[in-house]
């Protein structure tokens, strides 16, 4: 099982590498990387269990965040509303990528976090505000889908971890709170 002591922190070289392709079909280590990676999010998104196991909340997390130079994201996106619990975005992506995206751009108001920065760090974190991505699920089927906003966004964070960028290379080092105009603010 996967607990906070697995995830390497800011400053670990595998953080600013480009991960690797995973090969199809999936070795049976990569499937089960998948779906330990999926249970540590729903664990850290469940307030018992959380505490118990000692876990931050995360809506995502990429294999390098384990040490792990592979092309493997988990994202695990709650709907936060009890009548409808279904996660609006729920899935294992091997080797993502982000086929197209919109001009306008978007960032989180309260800007965003990382299971790997035990630190906060303020400011806007502009990104695209619709992408159409493709990944292989699992089974070795491709998927194609396309996300907007909050779910498009934590997508973008977990891609970058496997391209060696953070997400805190996207603040305005001079003016963290500046935005061009035309940017969405997510609340």
């Amino acid at each position: 099982m996967i607990t906070m002591k697995d995830i390497i922190r800011e400053g670990h070289p595998t953080l600013r590498k480009v991960a690797e392709e995973v090969a199809f079909p999936l070795a049976q280590k990569d499937i089960e990387l998948g779906e330990e990676m999926m249970t540590f999010l729903k664990n850290s998104q469940d307030p018992e269990k959380a505490e118990e196991l000692q876990l931050r909340g995360g809506v995502g997390l990429a294999a390098p965040q384990l040490d792990i130079s592979k092309r493997i994201i988990a994202v695990h996106v709650p709907s936060g509303d009890l009548e409808n619990p279904e996660p609006v975005l729920s899935a294992v992506m091997y080797n993502p990528k982000i086929i197209s995206h919109s001009v306008q751009d978007a960032c989180l108001s309260d800007g965003e976090g990382c299971l790997s920065v035990d630190r906060e760090v303020p400011g806007y974190v502009v990104r695209h505000s619709r992408i159409t991505l493709t990944y292989y699920d699992a089974a070795g089927e491709k998927q194609k889908k396309r996300l907007k906003n909050y779910e498009a966004i934590v997508v973008q964070h977990e891609i970058d971890h496997l391209n060696g960028i953070m997400f805190y290379d996207h603040i305005n080092a001079d003016n963290p709170y500046s935005l061009k105009d035309g940017v969405l603010v997510i609340e």
